[in-house]
């Protein structure tokens, strides 16, 4: 179990923040045997991956992510095992998109299925995708690398590299006649906030949309919590520490840790060691921009949400936002700072296949909308409108809800202020300068210090990859270790340390 207080530092490492990222660095120093201590400012672990009762009591929410793509795809979760750690819930239908006119696009696990689902444009659909499923794993590879580095899989690579050049640009039609299999794929780039089209944005929703078909979008029994608490299990049986309520402010409040990895964004890392960085790194830090915000509402209704098409009853991922074309002005609006009349909204009703989450009868809702950075509005009222107009009566199922407006999301973790989740506006600059242009940016120019959250590659989501990357720099660069075995194991033996 975390701790709630510091003692004498006897640790070799000091990682700083308790999400998915900073955990995955510590399991994987922890285990290539140094003592690790992971210094946290909330009263509890897991940043954008926890899961509390924030409505009312037996109603358990997601604070931040709930649905997991990375979960079978990350390398990291893979090496970890995660889906032999915690149950992983993987719907059959990954996700819907219902539009103004009635008609619903359903993203099922089998691409065929969803092909046969979209009329006309169905041959177009599976063309796109088909040939980028057949090399899932060497994409996913190239996707949660450094773009600076040589593809292992060069093919896969062009392939992937073509399709999100076409739905990235204005071209981004020419395949399709209709506007339900393009809903579909900007629905799901939606997840990563932005302007459409955009390659960057395109590229990330491609993945997205791959993995959907390819191992499907999981849903952790329990909550998202429950990989935090794999993470903080693995970590203490290997006698590393989570201490809460630690918030590091200055390089004082990490002495006597040789090595430090941050998991934090790049403002708070220059607000801890600013005067002590080279100014022309200092200035290309200064230079990585927020993306635009998300404004969360989490509900806590008597029942199921009443869409009125029953195949979105059985989806843990829905997307509101009508054609594609009304997504694109909406997310426009936005980045021009201001709030769409008709705003995306991205729903998650993790009830539908994990029943742990609410009393029985009960479900949760967990939704945001994209507004423009910092916004203090509460989006409660526009996106209950948004499902009530697909879903009739889901307002009078609401029994409590809860908003953490944009400018609030820094209290699930300082790495969100201002409502960006992504701990950085995803354009191509910055996924090449993440949050540096080098090979290696989770090494910084101060001795001994990395930084690992997802203001560097890989960037955002729960797949703990940029904590992984640190952490195998820090092995090898600062004790001359291999990287570990992370599988499931008994707990190394310290009395064998040399």
């Amino acid at each position: 179990m975390p701790d709630d207080g510091r003692s004498s530092t006897t640790a070799d490492v000091a990682v700083v923040g308790a999400g998915p990222n900073g955990l995955a660095a510590a399991v994987t120093l922890a285990r290539a045997g140094l003592r690790v201590d992971v210094l946290e400012r909330n009263a509890w672990a897991g940043g954008g991956a926890s899961t509390r009762e924030i409505t009312v009591p037996g109603y358990r929410h997601d604070l931040a992510s709930a649905v997991h793509p990375m979960a079978l795809a990350s390398s990291f979760f893979r090496e970890f095992r995660l889906d032999e750690r915690i149950d992983l819930l993987v719907p059959e239908l990954s996700f819907g998109h219902p539009l103004p006119d009635g008609r619903v696009g359903l993203g099922w696990r089998d691409l065929d299925r969803t092909a046969d689902g979209l009329g006309a444009d169905g041959p177009a659909y599976r063309r796109l995708l088909a040939p980028l499923l057949r090399h899932l794993d060497a994409i996913n590879a190239f996707t949660t690398a450094s773009l600076l580095g040589v593809p292992r899989h060069p093919w896969a690579a062009l392939l992937y590299g073509v399709r999100a050049l076409e739905q990235g640009t204005p071209a981004w039609n020419i395949r399709f006649r209709d506007e339900v299999a393009p809903a579909l794929i900007t629905g799901t780039a939606g997840h990563v906030i932005g302007r459409h089209p955009r390659l960057s944005i395109a590229g990330g929703g491609l993945a997205l949309t791959i993995n959907a078909h390819g191992q499907g979008w999981p849903v952790p029994r329990g909550g998202s919590q429950a990989i935090t608490d794999a993470l903080v299990d693995d970590l203490t049986a290997h006698d590393g520490r989570v201490l809460l309520g630690q918030e590091v402010t200055s390089p004082d409040d990490l002495a006597g840790y040789g090595t430090v990895l941050l998991d934090v964004s790049v403002r708070t890392f220059d607000g801890i060691y600013g005067e002590r960085l080279p100014q022309r790194y200092r200035t290309a830090l200064r230079g990585f921009r927020h993306g635009n915000g998300a404004s969360k509402v989490d509900f806590a209704l008597s029942g199921p949400v009443p869409w009125t098409s029953a195949e979105l009853r059985q989806a843990p991922t829905i997307h509101l936002g009508g054609t594609r074309a009304q997504i694109a002005a909406s997310e426009r609006s936005v980045a021009h700072g201001r709030f769409p009349a008709n705003p995306y909204v991205l729903v998650t009703q993790p009830s539908v296949i994990d029943p742990t989450r609410a009393p029985e009868g009960g479900a949760v809702l967990w939704a945001y909308s994209h507004v423009p950075y910092g916004s203090p509005v509460d989006m409660t009222e526009a996106i209950t409108a948004a499902v009530e107009r697909y879903a009739p009566g889901f307002r009078d199922l609401i029994v409590a809800s809860t908003a953490t407006p944009a400018s609030r999301l820094d209290t699930v973790s300082p790495n969100f202020a201002g409502g960006d989740f992504a701990t950085g506006a995803v354009t191509m600059r910055q996924m090449v300068r993440r949050p540096v242009l080098s090979p290696r940016p989770w090494r910084t120019p101060l001795e001994g210090v990395y930084l690992a959250s997802s203001a560097t590659t890989p960037g955002p989501s729960v797949h703990g990859l940029a904590g992984w990357y640190a952490a195998r720099l820090a092995l090898s660069d600062r004790f001359g270790l291999d990287a570990p075995d992370l599988a499931p194991r008994r707990p190394v033996d310290r009395g064998a340390r040399a």
